[in-house]
């Protein structure tokens, strides 16, 4: 698989028959990472849909340009947009739901802080480091849409100004339904709680706010496999995966 690289469209305009200066951080990857050369092919995206072939024609030691070739109007984005609320999780167990909320195809992150969430009060200073991961995820995946990692706030917060008619289900154990019985649906929300779980009045508020509480089986799941079970399941039932 040819290397692809994100580079942010307010830094480099890809056009055809252009070269262009990679990033700092897009020539560190390609150049100390990837080990590129002189004539190596990439595949460059912008996130603004589509992406570019090109080849590296001048790796140096501070930097890299690109030779920009044919645009590939390509889209890997799934017709169910899923939106992951998650709540904030401990660094490693949050990375991994970040990464693979992204591989399996979700259209935005949301994350949230509960009762019981970990790293709450630190959601402000992880969440570049979140965004970096989604891109990172799209560059390995095939994705030329990075989908938006937006700024933590609180469950009630989120609860009080979700719009109650759009579908969502919240995870949790003992649900009076399983995601099988989600209908025919385009867009929906998708709220994972903690390591602990949700509290009984949180549970209560995201179902007063239209969520209907659901359950993912017998089995008690950690809170980002359960990120991952419920992604997958959605895809295959409503999404690209079926």
């Amino acid at each position: 698989m040819t290397p692809r690289l994100f580079v942010d469209a307010g830094e480099v305009v890809l056009a055809q028959g252009a070269s262009a200066e990679l990033p700092e951080a897009a020539a560190h990857h390609a150049l100390r990472v990837l080990r590129l050369r002189d004539g190596d092919a990439v595949t460059l995206f912008d996130g603004t849909g589509g992406e570019w072939r090109a080849t590296i024609a001048a790796a140096g030691r501070r930097g890299a340009t690109v030779a920009i070739g044919a645009h590939v109007p390509v889209e890997r984005e799934s017709p169910l947009a899923a939106t992951l609320v998650v709540s904030t999780l401990a660094t490693d167990a949050m990375d991994y739901a970040v990464r693979k909320a992204v591989e399996l195809g979700a259209a935005s992150i949301l994350p949230v802080v509960a009762a019981r969430s970990q790293g709450g009060s630190r959601g402000d200073r992880r969440v570049e480091h979140w965004r970096r991961i989604a891109v990172a995820a799209c560059e390995q995946c095939g994705r030329n849409r990075v989908p938006p990692v937006e700024l933590p706030q609180s469950l009630g917060a989120w609860l009080a100004t979700r719009d109650a008619s759009k579908p969502g289900v919240v995870l949790a154990p003992g649900g009076e339904a399983t995601l099988a019985a989600v209908g025919a649906v385009d867009a929906i929300d998708v709220l994972v709680g903690p390591e602990g779980g949700f509290d009984e009045a949180e549970i209560a508020a995201a179902q007063k706010a239209g969520l209907r509480a659901v359950s993912m089986g017998p089995r008690v799941m950690k809170a980002e496999t359960a990120c991952v079970a419920a992604l997958a399941a959605l895809q295959a039932l409503r999404g690209d995966l079926r």
